[in-house]
């Protein structure tokens, strides 16, 4: 549930989703569910001579289990609170 909440904090920011086949997507984020997946709104794809079919495509949803990393800006990232957050979650476990 960590997560869950530190993703919904960042609804409306700009992220880029690296998925398992190497597909870079970056966008607004539109939503977040608890199984994290991700619904993203005005994407562009970083690679689009590799992926031209993409290049139309304005918004997207991606499955929690096709996700390798979010890239977050890192001006948008609380370190603090996000430590202790983390700190708070492992003592009630």
């Amino acid at each position: 549930m960590l997560f869950f909440s530190f993703f919904k904090a960042l609804v409306d920011k700009e992220v880029t989703v690296e998925l398992k086949n190497d597909l870079c997507i970056r966008g607004k984020l539109h939503s977040v569910d608890q199984f994290l997946n991700i619904k993203l709104d005005e994407i562009s794809v970083l690679q689009p001579e590799k992926y031209p079919h993409l290049i139309s495509v304005k918004s997207c949803f991606i499955r929690g289990s096709v996700v390798r990393y979010v890239h977050l800006p890192a001006k948008e990232v609380e370190t603090d609170l996000l430590q202790d957050a983390t700190r708070r979650d492992t003592r009630y476990k």
